[in-house]
């Protein structure tokens, strides 16, 4: 398809995000909900290699108004759920997972930890359980570093931010100290990452610079940089992974129940 098709090699999407900042730019609110596609071989009971993605993005946003939008949708998401579904809740509360209602419940009374990247370093560097990895500022946090925060230390839901920009993508925006960009992660108990957001770097040269520190080529990218040149504005999103909220709203312990067709390294059945 690569010669007769398209007349150009193509790929599966990992994101809307990028075509949603044009129309966000334009109308001040979009939203983007449909198929992404990873090709990581992760084979745990929170990945799939498709799963379905919802993606806000909003103009004269920053990184704080990103938080508050993507807590009040969990929250309202949540919410919904136990009000329109409160039979469904209670069979599965009594069938599979005795803390459910409580555990949703919690979600909607209670306001979201805030953090840094770095306060969270600290304080799992500090922690007296012992880690599979390490912790080490720059590095990655792993799936048992998020649970800790979310499950031991504060038992609620987590929001990180300013992560190192090393390990965070090119589109970002820079903070002022240079080494940190405004991405934020918000995690959930037993599932960990929930929700990935960030305020667009919206200056056309930083966006060259970190898209070449990246290795990011600027030929194929040269739509997104022309963004910056005409009518930019500050503005922020972030992608919702819509199993993940499922597999959390339903007390389901994995991921590939809460969808009709799983797609996961080398398996592809249907």
């Amino acid at each position: 398809f690569s010669q007769d098709f398209f007349a150009r090699p193509t790929n599966l999407t990992v994101s809307g995000q990028l075509e949603a900042e044009c129309g966000a730019l334009a109308l001040g609110q979009v939203y983007t909900f449909g198929p992404t596609f990873r090709a990581e071989n992760s084979n745990t009971s929170r990945h799939l290699a498709e799963f379905w993605m919802i993606e806000p993005e909003v103009a004269f946003n920053g990184l704080d108004e990103n938080m508050d939008l993507a807590e009040d949708f969990l929250r309202t998401l949540v919410k919904f759920a136990l009000d329109t579904c409160p039979d469904d809740l209670a069979f599965l509360t009594e069938q599979y997972d005795k803390e459910l209602l409580a555990r949703l419940q919690f979600v909607v009374d209670n306001d979201f930890q805030r953090l840094t990247y770095t306060e969270a370093v600290e304080i799992l560097k500090s922690a007296k359980q012992k880690f599979e990895f390490p912790v080490d500022w720059g590095t990655d946090l792993q799936s048992e570093h998020e649970r800790y925060l979310v499950e031991k230390h504060f038992k609620k839901p987590v929001i990180l931010t300013n992560y190192p920009k090393e390990i965070k993508a090119f589109y970002m925006k820079l903070d002022d100290d240079g080494r940190t960009v405004r991405a934020m992660d918000v995690l959930f108990p037993g599932i960990g990452e929930i929700i990935g957001g960030s305020q667009r770097e919206e200056n056309a040269a930083k966006l060259r610079q970190r898209m070449r520190e990246m290795h990011v080529d600027e030929k194929e990218l040269w739509w997104y940089l022309e963004l910056r040149k005409f009518g930019t504005a500050p503005h922020a999103g972030f992608g919702l992974g819509f199993e993940r909220l499922v597999l959390f709203v339903t007390g389901m312990t994995n991921i590939r129940d809460v969808i009709p067709f799983p797609r996961f390294p080398r398996s592809a059945e249907f």
